[in-house]
């Protein structure tokens, strides 16, 4: 009952919002935007933290923020001209779209190249159901998707998506469908920008690895089809700009060098437009339990010009033990979480009377000495450090748990027990 409720109200909000002009739903959504990222301070620090992480070395702090911010209000903007944009026929969205190099597709098609479109979630990046049977309708044209949880608003979107022509295939389905569309000669298009799980490739993006969708490679060498990239970026009031990649795959490269191609593309497009893109996803999620890698299906990879040492680091805070005798014991630990992956950076913080053993250890790249009593002057040198994106707790006591806690790590690991997960 719930989910036919919220339906109705989302027809109803696409009644009305398709109702206005273009302009002023772009201009109302900014405002909403705007709401949002004063209201949404969830999103709007982990929007903080992607950038960070993505530009934190390019940036400086303001406008870091002056981005999310920005990032907010075009969110806003396009979320709200995207419910009006699936309800206008092709020719009327095209006096507001300008398209680029749409040649590359055509060329692979007229050859009897299938193609296989990496796409990210840039700007209005709905555009692209409705436009693709439109640019090339003489093949089928298909998506992979997610299916969404309110089976009433599934089933209208699917709907809604098939008059154009458009074939939808859902990813719990399998896949066998699409390789067999893409083998006719069609083309279908893959979202290639999210957070994979336990299912993806940790290669690097915007030098920090990331768990990354190996789909669209996988479908392109299953059926031998083009890999083509396609980015729309907002260029005004409610006006876009859809732009094409050339063909990007390499005679027999592997599904994990194409996958880390797609990566180095979408960086790219993103850097062109960033507040453009979909910061508040949690792109660089730290995986649970396995944070390590080494036991992930498809595991690491790394193309040839990148080395171990030119990633972003996976700030990883180990607590020691207090006594002398238990910290030398658990040195080997020390080094299988370094070797673990190869962007860890161990920090260990260590009562001073022993902080000085850790420096014998080559695999431990920092140290902060502790001071002896106040558990908040403890915190207070912690938090003073950069964010550590896991701390591993050695000690089974609460005074430690207490450390990780209020020093802000999001993760905390060690025996069970005391808020550690």
């Amino acid at each position: 009952m719930l989910d036919f409720i919220v339906y109705l109200l989302y027809r109803a909000g696409s009644a009305i919002a398709s109702a206005f002009p273009l302009r002023f739903l772009f201009f109302l959504g900014q405002s909403l935007g705007f709401c949002s990222w004063i209201i949404l301070g969830k999103y709007r620090r982990l929007a903080q933290r992607n950038v960070a992480i993505a530009f934190g070395s390019e940036k400086s702090p303001r406008e870091l923020r002056r981005l999310v911010f920005r990032h907010f209000q075009r969110l806003g903007a396009n979320l709200l001209c995207s419910v009006k944009l699936c309800t206008m026929p092709a020719e009327k969205i095209l006096r507001r779209v300008r398209v680029e190099n749409i040649e590359a597709m055509d060329r692979e098609f007229r050859a009897g190249v299938p193609v296989v479109l990496v796409l990210s979630h840039l700007a209005t990046w709905e555009l692209f159901a409705q436009l693709m049977p439109k640019f090339v309708g003489y093949v089928r044209n298909a998506s992979v998707y997610q299916r969404l949880g309110n089976r009433f608003i599934d089933e209208h979107v699917r709907r809604t998506r098939s008059q154009t022509g458009l074939e939808l295939f859902d990813r719990k389905a399998g896949f066998q469908p699409v390789i067999d569309l893409l083998r006719s000669g069609g083309g279908g298009g893959v979202l290639s920008d999210q957070h994979a799980g336990d299912h993806g490739v940790w290669t690097p993006f915007f030098g920090r690895l990331a768990s990354t969708s190996p789909l669209a490679a996988l479908l392109a060498k299953r059926s031998r089809a083009a890999l083509i990239a396609a980015a729309v970026y907002t260029i005004g009031p409610a006006r876009w700009r859809m732009v094409f990649t050339e063909r990007f795959d390499i005679a027999g490269a592997s599904v994990q060098t194409l996958t880390s191609k797609t990566n180095e593309i979408i960086e790219q497009q993103i850097r062109h437009a960033p507040e453009d893109w979909f910061w508040v996803h949690n792109r660089w999620k730290t995986p649970k339990p396995n944070f390590l890698l080494a036991r992930y299906k498809r595991g690491v990879y790394l193309p040839s010009d990148i080395s171990a040492p030119d990633l972003k680091p996976f700030r990883i805070l180990i607590r020691s033990s207090n006594w002398l005798g238990d910290a030398v014991m658990s040195v080997p630990a020390v080094r299988a979480i370094k070797t673990g992956r190869p962007d860890a950076h161990i920090t260990i913080s260590a009562p001073s009377n022993i902080a000085a053993i850790w420096k014998l250890i080559p695999e431990v790249d920092a140290i902060i000495p502790l001071p002896r009593n106040s558990l908040f002057a403890t915190v207070r040198l912690l938090r003073r450090h950069r964010s550590f994106d896991v701390a591993i707790l050695f000690p089974n006591s609460l005074r430690v748990a207490l450390e990780a806690w209020l020093s802000g790590s999001p993760r905390r690991v060690g025996y069970r027990g005391h808020s550690r997960r």
